[in-house]
């Protein structure tokens, strides 16, 4: 008995999962379906005004669609088509860049922070830097793209005045990032999260030290250490969760209305996030060359259009380096908060008989002070470690191995649960952790 058709046998022909298509009709296909990317790459070019954010965000589009419909037709593996796919690619992710730097450069004035006006006025001028040279470069890509276009059969109709005007462009509506984030009650211990979020955030950028290296090589090589996209990514995203949740709880709240230090806080973070955002695309542009994306011929194509060296320069010494001082400076402002809006205390815990302070039972002290993230600090022997760092917490015990009693500093919130945590033997021997700490039972 057959389970299956056999070839031939259901009287229907048998559809290929793919076919090939000409290159010729791939060309007119382009010709019909880019023709808005085509009117807006001419009324760029044809721009004499800086691009407004509008247009950065127009460009972002049309470049979307059509490396979209490059990929869909294998337009990466095409040798024909294959530098025209790396240079819609590439407008698209330099607008990125461009859009994040216009929309900093129009809100900048309207962000409140605790820079002095100096250095305001220097971030300033680095930004608009640094988005003359991306616009300059996208315009050097356009015209790339169109002529490349024009030599492959690819009919560019239409003329500036064909654009229609796009409709406004408003903030996007997205849901928090809130992933194994606390439900938490009081307003203090929100503000409380924010702060210590933002220290541990601008802890990051003190680790990182930007700072500006005129030399090239130098540079290229801090950068490939340093600042690989990967890290920018980390980099972003952590600043990306830290202003989502300050929107989550403090945002429009009779709290910010009444504090000015916390939409200060709220105004370092916003400039740092869109300097990494661009940070992030300028990186990931960069890292284009030795991930084998371009072939030989295209990468010294691209070169000529983009130089790598003013990318780099652009990268750290006005991005990177402005987003690391809007983090620094913050610190002050979320160190003066933290205190105001918890209730530090001491408690002082001794070790029972046969109880020690060993990986496992300081992975659990780690996991509730990550868990109210809100600073704790521990005193062994007058020795103080961060209660939020295993490393730290175990370097301290090491060095102190005899020690029974430990004082422990911070808000009343997590010293609440680590008085629970020794008050039922660490957990140890057994023993099961109280219904109060069922949060760490994942870790037990």
């Amino acid at each position: 008995m057959l389970l299956f058709p056999a070839p031939g046998r259901s009287g229907m022909s048998e559809q290929p999962l793919e076919e090939v298509m000409s290159e010729k009709a791939f060309a007119a296909l382009v010709s019909a379906q880019a023709a808005s990317f085509h009117r807006l790459g001419q009324l760029l070019l044809a721009r004499k005004e800086a691009w407004s954010r509008q247009q950065f965000f127009q460009l972002i589009s049309e470049a979307d669609a059509l490396e979209a419909l490059l990929d869909d037709h294998g337009a990466r593996h095409n040798r024909t088509f294959n530098f025209l796919r790396e240079l819609v690619a590439s407008l698209r992710g330099l607008a990125l860049a461009g859009f994040s730097l216009a929309h900093l450069e129009r809100c900048f004035e309207g962000y409140p922070t605790n820079l002095f006006p100096a250095e305001l006025g220097q971030a300033l001028i680095a930004v608009r830097r640094s988005r003359t040279f991306l616009e300059q470069a996208l315009f050097r890509l356009l015209e790339a793209t169109l002529r490349e276009e024009g030599a492959q059969g690819i009919v560019v109709a239409g003329g500036a005045g064909d654009v229609q005007p796009a409709s406004a462009l408003g903030p996007r509506s997205m849901l928090p990032r809130n992933m194994g984030q606390l439900d938490l009650e009081s307003d203090e211990q929100k503000v409380a999260e924010v702060a210590s979020r933002f220290l541990q955030a601008s802890s990051l950028f003190d680790e990182l030290g930007a700072r500006r290296i005129e030399d090239p090589d130098e540079r290229e090589t801090w950068l490939q250490r340093f600042c690989t996209e990967e890290r920018a990514r980390v980099f972003e995203a952590t600043v990306h969760n830290l202003q989502s949740a300050y929107d989550t709880w403090v945002k429009g709240t009779g709290l910010e209305a009444n504090d000015a230090r916390l939409a200060m806080l709220r105004g370092n973070a916003s400039a740092a996030l869109h300097l990494l955002e661009a940070v992030t695309h300028l990186t990931h542009f960069v890292e284009r060359h030795e991930s084998g994306m371009r072939n030989e011929d295209c990468e010294r194509r691209m070169e000529a259009l983009v130089h790598r060296v003013e990318v780099r320069e652009i990268t750290l010494n006005q991005l990177l380096l402005w987003a690391s001082v809007f983090m620094r400076r913050g610190r002050p402002l979320a160190e003066d908060l933290l205190p105001a809006y918890t209730d530090v205390q001491e408690l002082e815990v001794e070790l029972g008989d046969d109880l020690y302070l060993h990986a496992r039972p300081c992975a659990l002290i780690v996991g509730i002070v990550n868990r109210y993230a809100t600073p704790v600090e521990m005193l062994v022997e007058g020795r103080k470690c961060n209660a939020g760092s295993i490393l730290d917490l175990m370097i301290g015990i090491g060095s102190h191995p005899d020690a029974r009693r430990f004082v422990f500093r911070g808000d009343i919130n997590p010293l609440r649960d680590i008085r629970i945590l020794f008050e039922s033997g660490l957990g140890e021997e057994g023993a099961e952790l109280p219904e109060a700490l069922s949060y760490l039972r994942s870790s037990n």
